[in-house]
């Protein structure tokens, strides 16, 4: 899966392993299991301890790191979703930003390429803005909304009815 998500497939494996694995590993086991270069999995557990759905842990009586991977889906959805936002569309938001603003100022643009840079700058503005908001919800509350699906329409005035 994590391939089709534009994830590099040996982090992918490592990131499988770690999930599925009922005990800590640590990377030589990782390397033997996954037929991997150790410089693969060195690399591929720091970028999985960057996005924080992998951890590093101690295993007494073995000196080696070991890593066990995030089991709850909710917290390692919400830690992905923070990561690759960080990563990928706050910096689009700020360059949007950027260019929106130099864009109004040069008045040989053609007006509707202005208003389509300022309109998606606003988008994804609102929709960052709104990722905050709905992050901080406790995680019942995303589970309850989530569940509800298109039925949240309801609840907002002015509204149609929603498709089923």
């Amino acid at each position: 899966m994590g391939t089709q998500w534009g994830v590099n497939r040996s982090v992918s494996q490592i990131h499988a392993l770690l999930y599925l694995s009922d005990r800590p590993l640590h990377a030589e086991e990782i390397v033997d299991t996954l037929k991997l270069a150790r410089s693969n999995v060195s690399t591929g557990l720091k970028e999985l301890q960057g996005y924080g759905i992998v951890r590093r842990t101690h295993v007494t009586g073995d000196r080696r790191d070991h890593f066990v991977a995030e089991t709850d889906l909710w917290d390692m959805l919400m830690r992905i979703v923070a990561e690759r936002k960080k990563r990928e569309i706050d910096p689009t938001v700020a360059l949007l930003g950027e260019l929106a603003a130099r864009a109004q100022l040069n008045d040989a643009l053609p007006k509707h390429v202005r208003e389509r840079i300022g309109r998606m700058h606003e988008f994804l503005g609102t929709l960052s803005g709104w990722y905050e908001q709905v992050r901080s919800l406790p995680k019942p509350t995303l589970v309850a909304l989530m569940k509800l699906g298109s039925k949240v329409a309801r609840f907002i005035p002015g509204r149609t009815k929603p498709q089923d």
